[in-house]
């Protein structure tokens, strides 16, 4: 799988945790801590294999620096808004309201990335260099995964 592919594999998956997020009430109690601890930790991994595989590489190109420095700002909003998130109760009003900004910002960021940041990968990286680091990605990703179970345990 090449490294596009393998992007767009866990933004499918990181929609669908969204989605479900953003239709739990006051009420779901045990269902927001639990879908929050899922998309924290597909949102960490999949920002491991970005920005210590992916983004180093696209950044070398000139035309898309701009692009991944941003991209590195928005993963940090994200992180933040989710750190408060953890700390709020799930009956709390501001509980959903939290979540909305959240993924509306990653929703923001999947768009920017598909659109213009995938774009410019397919101009500046040919099918084998985008296998090779949809390899490397894969493996660090297995690697990243492992670590989160290990950490969670």
């Amino acid at each position: 799988m090449n490294a596009i592919e393998l992007l767009e594999q866990d933004h499918r998956a990181v929609e669908k945790l969204l989605e479900q997020g953003d239709g739990t009430t006051e009420r779901a109690t045990k269902t927001r801590p639990q879908l929050l601890e899922r998309l924290k930790a597909e949102l960490t991994v999949h920002e491991i294999i970005e920005e210590e595989i992916f983004y180093p590489a696209l950044k070398e190109h000139p035309k898309a620096k701009e692009l991944v420095l941003e991209a590195y700002e928005e993963h940090n909003v994200v992180d933040r808004i989710m750190a408060d998130l953890e700390t709020v109760s799930p009956e709390d009003e501001t509980w959903g309201a939290k979540f909305t900004v959240m993924k509306e910002n990653i929703e923001h960021h999947i768009e920017e990335e598909e659109a213009e940041m995938f774009e410019q990968a397919r101009q500046v990286f040919d099918e084998a260099e985008l296998e090779e680091l949809g390899a490397r990605m894969a493996a660090r990703k297995e690697q990243a995964q492992q670590e989160q179970q290990s950490a969670a345990s």
